[in-house]
Formats: structure tokens, sequence, C-alpha cells
């Protein structure tokens, strides 16, 4: 059987089992069929076993992939109201965050594996010339913007084979070359910058928006956490540019290859295929929901948390005939010791806030904060955050343990959880002094251009001023926001 008859075979019965759904939730089932001694067939019950006659046929027949008919099933058990979104992921995934983290990790590996990643990269470093100052920015600039988007781990891994490709062509020596050290800390640090920008940026950020929910009551979509999130990107970037410049000046000014070479190997690229093609319309898709979701929920009248979207999105691309690239390819992409840590944080965390440890906590450590301006209390909360970073040498834990204290304090001292818990979950990715801290330093660190101690002293720096940014930023922010 041809492939293209497999194709439409499929596609025939994604539509064979939606169509039957619809029609089982669409049918009146008289009471007497409705009422079994005790038992009462609800309408939500009913809707529920619509959604499962429609996953049953899928996986009978194999349309999609047995694991995505399941992610299916539940994006259409909260779509058509069976219970809100949270609430089914609840009973199956104990958090909506799990979904959320598998969704991006899909996304995000489709971006690589289509080539779309290296196409944007090379995008930018047609624009920087051959200029080391403006390379070193284009690798910031286009790792903060992609990190936004796609984990910040990901980004690094698309970045540095670039970098290292340039570094190779220009004959630099590793761990003796300031514009070698440069490039490869931009690799980490352009992503780590972007990756405070959205929820979608690194695994500390769901986290947070978990924590918020389950312990104080407080509903972050995405386009609230990008209100904070992105201005403090956008402005910790030129400084990171200058942090590098000031430790590590290029030995060079200029590549050996012109800026009307490096144009042309861009321009050589072939052009965009089909699988770039619908990568690119499948997150463009998936920001316009996130973006919009307020207004779907006002209109659907169901809650839409930001799992639920890119939940949808990342099923789209196993539909038939739409990506070449299978669930096999990109299995070895999806971290999931990753997924296992944000799982674990999730456990650990509340557990630190229910048993009370949390509270008692904050009172030690931070009691002392509540009776000082609230510009002061934030900078104090980033630094803290940025020290103890240090100790715990990890973006995910340093979420899973801080975090809840954070959000005790506000209730212990009668703040909005908002108010102090966005500082310290924007900084609890900002990972530039440790090279353990994240494996996103650790892949530019692979590739042998910088020492721990480079990154260490420019990156203790840097933790300073970002500090400060941050601070200003999310103070300035909360007080046209109202939330001081």
């Amino acid at each position: 059987m041809t492939k293209g008859v497999n194709v439409r075979k499929n596609i025939i019965f994604i539509l064979l089992a939606l169509a039957i759904a619809l029609i089982f939730n669409a049918i009146s089932i008289p009471q007497s069929i409705a009422q079994a001694g005790e038992a009462t067939l609800t309408r939500a019950g009913q809707t529920a076993m619509a959604v499962l006659i429609f996953a049953l046929i899928l996986w009978m027949t194999e349309a999609l992939p047995f694991h995505i008919t399941g992610l299916l099933g539940v994006f259409m058990m909260a779509l058509f109201n069976v219970d809100s979104f949270k609430a089914v992921v609840k009973a199956g995934f104990g958090n909506d965050i799990i979904v959320f983290f598998i969704g991006v990790l899909i996304l995000s590996a489709y971006i690589t594996r289509s080539g779309l990643g290296k196409r944007i990269s090379m995008f930018i470093l047609s624009k920087t010339g051959n200029n080391t100052y403006f390379i070193i920015l284009g690798f910031l600039l286009v790792g903060a913007i992609l990190s936004m988007w796609v984990t910040d781990m990901a980004v690094a891994a698309m970045l540095m084979p670039l970098g290292k490709s340039i570094l190779e062509e220009e004959k630099v020596v590793p761990l003796k070359s300031n514009f070698g050290k440069a490039l490869m800390i931009a690799c980490a640090w352009g992503p780590i910058v972007g990756g405070i920008g959205t929820p979608a940026g690194c695994g500390p950020n769901p986290l947070a928006i978990g924590f918020l929910k389950d312990m104080a009551g407080v509903n972050l979509n995405f386009l609230d956490w990008m209100i904070f999130g992105v201005p403090s990107a956008l402005l910790l970037l030129l400084p990171t540019w200058g942090i590098l410049l000031l430790f590590f000046k290029p030995e060079m000014k200029k590549l050996s290859k012109t800026k009307e070479q490096l144009r042309e190997e861009y321009l050589k690229l072939p052009k965009m295929n089909l699988e770039e093609k619908k990568t690119v319309v499948i997150f463009l898709l998936t920001v316009a929901l996130w973006l919009t979701s307020p207004l779907f929920e006002r209109w659907l009248g169901i809650g839409i948390p930001i799992s639920m979207p890119v939940l949808l999105t990342s099923s789209l691309f196993f539909f038939p005939g739409v990506s070449k690239i299978k669930w096999k390819e990109i299995e070895p992409d999806i971290s999931w010791s990753g997924i296992i840590l944000v799982v674990s944080g999730i456990s650990l965390g509340m557990m630190l806030y229910n048993s009370g440890a949390a509270m008692w906590l904050s009172v030690v450590l931070l009691g002392q904060i509540g009776g000082i301006h609230p510009f002061i209390q934030i900078f104090a909360i980033v630094f803290i955050v940025s020290l103890l970073k240090i100790a715990f040498s990890s973006n995910t834990v340093t979420a899973t343990i801080i975090i809840p204290i954070i959000i005790a304090l506000a209730q212990s001292l009668g703040l909005d959880p908002l108010s102090i818990t966005l500082p310290a979950a924007l900084t609890s990715s900002l990972a530039f002094i440790l090279v353990t801290s994240t494996p996103t330093n650790v892949i530019p660190y692979s590739a042998g251009y910088f020492s721990i101690k480079d990154m260490a002293k420019a990156g203790a720096v840097l933790t300073v001023i970002s500090s400060v940014i941050i601070a200003a930023t999310i103070y300035v922010i909360g007080i046209l926001t109202h939330i001081y």
C-alpha cells in the first residue's frame, strides 16, 4: 500500500472517529437507560464516553501514535467541558505543567530537526557581518529570541555547532582566544537571558506558575508572564554583551570572511522546505493561542491554562500527512530526565509548602524584609536567589526549593504573592556563574573554548548587574500594573 493511500486512510479514520463521537455526544439518551439502579449517566458522563469512543477508534486503527491519541483525548475532555483542563490532567499526570513541558519539548525538537532553527541562526549571522563584536551580539540576540519560544537548552544546542564552525574556520585556539571564550559563552547566555521572557523558555518558569496556582490561587497566563519577562530579557541583552567584551575582548576585529561572503552563505541555503514551512505554521499557531487564550476562555466558557494550547499544537505534527519526522526520530530529543526532575520538583515543593516547612524557612531566612521599601525587597530576593543558585547547582532545583518559600513568605507578611515570587521565578533560571547550573551552559562548555573559571568571573559581575536590572524592571512594571 502506498504512503499516500495510508495517509488518506488515516485521515478518514480520524474524521470517522470524530463524527461517531459527536453523534454519540449529541443523541438524547432515554432516562430509563441513563438511570441504572443507583447509577446515573450524567451529561458530563455521556461526553466523557464520546471522547473515549473517539480515542478507542484511533487506538484500534492506529491512525495516530497511541500516546498522541491519549493526549488528544485529554484535550477533548477539557474542550467539551467534562471538567476543567487542570482537573483532567491532574487525574492522570498529577499536574498540568508536566503536559506543558512535554508539549514545548516536542515543539523544540521539530524546530531543530526541520532545520528551521539553523536557518534563523544563519539569517542573524548574515546580518551581523564579519565584525567579531557584532557576531557576539548576534549570537546573544538570536539565542534570546529563540529561547523565548524554544527551551533554552535546545537553542544552545543549535548555536554551539554554528559558533564552533566559525572558530574552527578562523583557526582559533581553544582556551587561549578571547573571541572563542566570548562567542561560546554567548551561546549559553543568550538563551539563558531569553529564557526568562516567556513561560516556554525554561523549566523554572512553568514550575513557578504551577506553584502560584496551587499555593496562592494566583492564575498567571502566558501574556501575564511576558509583561514582566520580555522587558527584563531585552534590558539584559546589552549589559550581557558589554560584560563579554569587557572580560573577553576579541583579539581580532574581523573574521577572515567578508560580510558579503557570510551573506552569500546564507543565500546559498536551500529554499525553505515544506517541513520547515509546516513547523513555522504550527509554531505561530502555538504562540497565537498562547497570546489569545483569554479571548477563547470567554468565548468557550472554559479555563485555558498555558499547557492546553501546546498540547493541541504539538499533537498536530503527528497527524497524517503533516510531518515526515516521526515520533521515533524526535524521541531522543525529548529530555525525559528533565520531565522527571519537574515531576519530582513539583512534589517536593508542594510537600515543603504543605508541611509548613516553607513558612518556617521563609520567616527564618527572609522574615526581616517585610518593612523595607518594595524595590529593596525585590533586589534582596533577586540577589539572594542568585547566590543560592551556586549552592543548588540546578535551575529547576532552585525553583523547587525557593518558590514555595517565597510564596509562604508573601502570605506571612501579607504581601501580594506576585510581588516577590515573580522576581524569584525570573532569577531562578539566570545561571551566569556556574557551568553546572544548567545543561544550557554545559553544551557550549563541552566545545572546550572556555573554562569554568572564565564563566564564573564574568558571570559573578553579570549576576550583580542583572539583579539591579530585574529588580528595577519588575518594580516599575509592578507599579504600572498595581502590584506595588
